[in-house]
C-alpha cells in the first residue's frame, strides 16, 4: 500500500498546483493587472507563463502516470474502478488536450507578439489563453471535487 500511498500523494499535489495555480491567475492575478498598462500586463503575463507552463507540464505528466498507475495496479484496471475514476479520467485528459492547445498555438503567439512588440497580437492571444483557462478550472474544479468525494457516491 505504500505505493499506493505515494502515488495518491503525488497526484493530489500535482493537482493543486495545476489548478492552484490556475485559480491564483484567473481570480487573483488577472483582475490585480488590470491597473497596469497593457505592455506591462503583456509581460507580467509572459512571466508568470513561462514559470507556470512547465509546472503544468510536470503535473499532467505526474497526474497521467499516477492515475493509470493506480487503475491498473491498485484497482485492477477500468472495470475495477468506480465511475468517479472514469470521470476524473475523461476530464483530465480534456484538460490535458486544452493545455496542449494553449501551450502551443495561443501562448506561442502571444510569447512572439510580445517579444516583437505587437501589442495588437498579444492581446487577442492573451484573451484566448485567458479562456481556455477559464475552461480548464472549471473542469479542474470538478475534477478534485469528484476525487475528492467521487469514491462515496450512492
Amino acid at each position: 500500500m505504500l505505493d499506493m500511498t505515494i502515488a495518491l500523494t503525488l497526484h493530489a499535489l500535482a493537482a493543486v498546483i495545476w489548478v492552484g495555480g490556475m485559480a491564483f491567475a484567473y481570480w487573483f492575478v488577472r483582475p490585480a493587472a488590470e491597473a497596469l498598462e497593457p505592455a506591462q500586463r503583456q509581460t507580467l503575463w509572459r512571466d508568470i507563463f513561462q514559470r507556470f507552463f512547465p509546472w503544468v507540464w510536470v503535473s499532467a505528466i505526474v497526474l497521467i502516470a499516477t492515475g493509470y498507475y493506480m487503475i491498473f495496479a491498485v484497482f485492477g484496471g477500468f472495470g475495477g474502478s468506480g465511475v468517479h475514476v472514469h470521470v476524473m479520467h475523461l476530464l483530465g485528459w480534456a484538460m490535458v488536450l486544452i493545455f496542449a492547445h494553449v501551450y502551443f498555438a495561443p501562448w506561442r503567439r502571444f510569447r512572439n507578439a510580445v517579444a516583437e512588440g505587437d501589442r495588437q497580437t498579444a492581446g487577442a492571444n492573451i484573451g484566448k489563453i485567458r479562456r481556455f483557462v477559464g475552461i480548464n478550472l472549471i473542469l479542474g474544479l470538478i475534477v478534485v471535487a469528484v476525487g475528492a468525494g467521487g469514491r462515496y457516491w450512492g
